[in-house]
């Protein structure tokens, strides 16, 4: 970053953009090996998943339709059963490792990502073989971020859920007119809280990888932190979450779905591999620096000497503690 600390917190929507531009170009190399040995990767799973869960599901429902035509009881009718059951079993396995690998690689890009701009902001040397030594020890401390957000994610849905099972019992047997009100507003206030957790969780795993809080305290710690920039924050979220279903649904809708021909779908295939690489990229490279525009809003310098301290630990294998709070934590400065 070649901004001073304290200019960081003036960065607005555009400002966060253009710095995180300047980071990606400065650093173009590092970035080129990250993308290709977990970005790319990332992607296309991303993808392959959407085609693949496609092809076995088409399968399933034209199965499933054949089994209501088929007398119960003949062969046919218990040999299309056994292979709805293989093909439901092959599905739900295939969901499971789709999700595994998806949350391994996305942990994995993000170390990587973060650990990477922090040593640039540091001056600190920084290699690809290191940052690959790097992410086994980091990805542990966001692990248990993720599983801290996905527990109150789980249970913020489920209240919701609750509440409109018995605002329905309520309210929606009486009057199903004002219970449909009632559920779009229900719904505006879930999408609020929902966007308002996703941008604590982006910024927790930043915590997580350059401070000693992880888990629980990187959640609490985010949230202090994004006090005075959350409507920035959501808009960036925001906007980088509809640029990620625009591909998405448009390689559903024109690849998976599409009838443009062989050479149609592999060209647009590829054009929707490579703009979701880049959009993952990026989003990771913003994330950090939101990071450090929190940081400088709220006066808090970053001690170069301490963060490369924190860095290094990595290196030598430490996990926690890796350097007490207060010595990591950013210095008050006046402005």
């Amino acid at each position: 970053m070649d901004r001073e600390p304290e200019e960081l917190q003036f960065l607005g929507f555009f400002g966060i953009y253009h710095e995180a531009y300047n980071i990606i170009v400065s650093w173009r190399k590092i970035f080129s090996q990250i993308t290709l040995a977990f970005i790319l990767p990332l992607s296309f799973i991303y993808l392959a998943q959407i085609e693949t869960s496609d092809l076995i599901f088409s399968k399933i429902m034209h199965n499933e339709h054949t089994l209501e035509w088929t007398r119960s009881g003949s062969p046919m009718y218990n040999h299309i059963q056994d292979r709805l059951t293989s093909e439901w079993t092959a599905f739900w396995i295939f969901k499971v490792m789709y999700l595994v690998f998806l949350l391994v690689l996305s942990l994995f890009s993000t170390s990587a990502v973060v650990y990477t701009i922090a040593c640039a902001y540091t001056t600190k040397e920084i290699t690809f073989s290191k940052v690959i030594s790097v992410v086994p020890t980091v990805w542990k401390r966001l692990m248990i971020t993720f599983l801290w957000t996905f527990l109150i994610v789980f249970l913020y849905n489920f209240f919701a859920i609750l509440m409109l099972f018995l605002l329905g019992f309520t309210v929606g047997l009486s009057n199903p007119g004002a219970f449909d009100i009632i559920v779009d507003i229900v719904f505006i206030i879930w999408a609020i809280g929902f966007v308002y957790i996703s941008v604590i969780w982006h910024l927790a795993s930043v915590v997580s990888v350059l401070e000693e809080s992880y888990g629980y305290k990187a959640f609490l710690k985010s949230k202090a932190l994004i006090k005075g920039k959350m409507w920035i924050a959501s808009v960036i979220f925001i906007t980088l979450q509809i640029s990620f279903i625009i591909v998405l649904v448009s390689f559903q809708k024109l690849v998976a779905h599409g009838r443009i021909g062989v050479v149609g779908k592999v060209t647009l295939g590829i054009f929707c591999f490579i703009l979701l690489s880049i959009l993952i990229h990026f989003a990771l490279v913003i994330q950090t620096v939101v990071y450090f525009v929190c940081k400088s809003y709220h006066h808090e310098n970053i001690d170069k000497s301490c963060l490369a301290e924190h860095l290094e630990a990595y290196n030598l294998g430490d996990y926690a503690p890796l350097i007490r709070d207060k010595d990591i934590q950013l210095e008050q400065y006046d402005v």
